[in-house]
């Protein structure tokens, strides 16, 4: 959460809120509330009205897989103008989920996107991406945050579950999310994002020259170029 939108001033310290702890059933604006009074906290969500605090991250299962993939999205959207990338922010989707995920690819609301971004700084609204690094965290990344993200509209989804070092890709079709199988050649290729190929394989072996390599692929492709021309960075 971006807490210097929220900053701890003499009278929020003096309301004196109630810790905020996991299995908290709270409505978004008291979860807010009490989420930038806990600065000791470094990721908390609200899924479904439920709080959850995350257990600390380690580098092996969590940390190391989301800097591969934040290389990934971060060579994208460097080169796909009306496209915004984001690491781990808090999104606003709805009253009873205010999720922060690992990261967030997103069009900008001037070129089409389904967000905005509030006054205050918040990704509002359902992101066309959301990855999700699982491994603590994997029974509800696959469970209920799965639902909720299907049923806000986000229109793909990838999950990579570390211990069982496995990616899963969805793309939401007719209102339920479909799991996208590589083309032939091992490549996954966004329906969202022209151009944001992934070698899955080389991903989960973090061989991350060949993942930089077919994603560069992509950035040169017809279909990223036409995407451009209609996000209207091409002009």
């Amino acid at each position: 959460m971006v807490r210097e939108y929220l900053p701890q001033t003499q009278s929020n310290q003096e309301q004196n809120y109630p810790p905020l702890q996991s299995g908290d059933r709270l409505a978004r604006p008291e979860f807010e509330r009490r989420y930038a009074a806990s600065p000791h906290i470094k990721k908390a969500e609200l899924i479904e009205g439920i709080v959850y605090v995350a257990s600390p991250l380690r580098h092996e299962q969590h940390g190391k897989r989301h800097s591969r993939v934040m290389t990934w999205l971060g060579v994208y959207q460097a080169m796909t103008p009306g496209v915004d990338l984001s690491d781990a922010p808090t999104v606003r989707l709805d009253l009873d989920n205010e999720p922060q995920p690992d990261a967030v690819l997103f069009i900008e609301a001037n070129a089409g996107g389904q967000t905005r971004i509030s006054p205050d700084g918040y990704i509002e609204g359902s992101p066309e991406l959301i990855v999700e690094i699982a491994a603590s965290s994997a029974a509800i990344d696959t469970g209920i945050k799965k639902q909720v993200y299907r049923r806000n509209g986000v229109l793909e989804y990838v999950i990579w579950q570390s211990y069982d070092n496995q990616l899963e890709w969805f793309g939401l079709t007719d209102g339920e999310y479909q799991l996208l199988s590589p083309d032939p050649d091992g490549i996954i290729r966004s329906r969202v994002f022209p151009g944001l190929w992934l070698v899955v394989e080389a991903l989960l072996s973090h061989q991350m020259a060949r993942v930089l390599e077919v994603v560069q692929e992509g950035l040169q492709s017809p279909e990223h170029r036409a995407f451009v021309e209609r996000l209207g960075g091409g002009q």
